[in-house]
């Protein structure tokens, strides 16, 4: 199996997995399910025997159901960057969703998944602003 395909398989899983437990029927790549993963990280992180470990493997599993989210609601696609998996937009924009879920795993709601998966649109809406229209020449350049 590549390691797109089992991206791809470990986030089916996810969804197979949380579906139920979630209670949302329409759980799956969308806003509204990372909403509830983001809830979900925060639960599991003060279970008893969570440490590192745990949250390293989390991390994989977990991160791969949110890039697939981060693809259905606002494109890219996954690319290798730099020795990591990341959801490439193009124009040097990415985002590294395994990254992102193992921060929320270690450190808590301060690096929410869902805090982060709401700002993507507009981080990248700022960065592909068209130029500014060029100045125009004052009245006294304009002579032949």
């Amino acid at each position: 199996m590549t390691p797109l395909e089992m991206i791809r398989a470990n986030a089916e899983l996810v969804v197979g997995q949380l579906r139920e437990a979630s209670g949302m029927e329409n759980f799956g790549y969308n806003a509204e399910s990372v909403e509830w993963l983001d809830g979900f990280i925060e639960r599991q992180r003060v279970r008893p025997g969570f440490d590192a470990a745990t949250a390293g493997r989390m991390s994989q599993t977990l991160g791969s159901f949110v890039g697939e989210c981060v693809i259905s609601c606002y494109g890219g696609e996954w690319r290798e960057q730099e020795g990591s998996w990341a959801i490439d937009f193009g124009g040097g924009n990415a985002v590294f969703p395994f990254n992102k879920v193992g921060k929320q795993l270690l450190n808590g709601a301060e690096d929410s998944v869902r805090g982060w998966f709401e700002t993507i649109p507009v981080i990248f809406a700022l960065q592909t602003d068209p130029p500014p229209p060029p100045k125009k020449k004052p009245w006294w350049k304009l002579g032949g």
